[in-house]
């Protein structure tokens, strides 16, 4: 959508395209005028997130997603991001939630202390290896873990 021409704001597209964001996300506000301040975390979020989505964006980085929202609100942020990708948008989730990941992700990896894991397809991949990389083993035994498994095989 593009709601300037040579750098000045078309400001009836950007508040008609402001009240398609507040109907579609379900943002409650007192108006498509209100600040951003006056609305509530969970509904700058929606509208946040579905301003971003809405555009129909080739690529979208997405942090956090559902932070502060209600689970009817998640939900529909879940299915707008799933069904963006499956428009043919590459879609990266940053998340600390792993629930969330693993319900709208087809691949993931870990990052510890630096160190990405290896990507995982979600369906394949189980919570305890999942955990496994979030507790910073990434398929190398450490010295200790050789000197555990020795110590049960002797």
């Amino acid at each position: 959508m593009n709601l300037s021409n040579n750098g000045m704001i078309k400001h009836a597209d950007a508040r008609k395209y402001t009240k398609d964001v507040i109907s579609t996300f379900g943002v409650k506000t007192t108006g498509d005028a209100s600040p951003a301040g006056s609305l509530s975390g969970g509904n700058l979020q929606k509208f946040v997130v579905g301003r971003e989505i809405m555009q129909n964006p080739d690529v979208l980085l997405i942090s956090q997603p559902t932070w502060g929202v209600d689970a009817g609100a998640a939900a529909a942020i879940h299915q707008a991001i799933v069904d963006l990708a499956d428009n043919g948008s590459a879609i990266i989730v940053i998340s600390q939630d792993l629930d969330e990941l693993l319900a709208i992700c087809d691949e993931m990896a870990v990052i510890n202390e630096g160190r990405l894991s290896k990507t995982l397809k979600v369906g394949e991949a189980s919570v305890d290896e999942i955990g496994l990389l979030m507790g910073g083993i990434h398929g190398e035994p450490s010295a200790s873990q050789d000197q555990v498994e020795n110590a049960h095989a002797h």
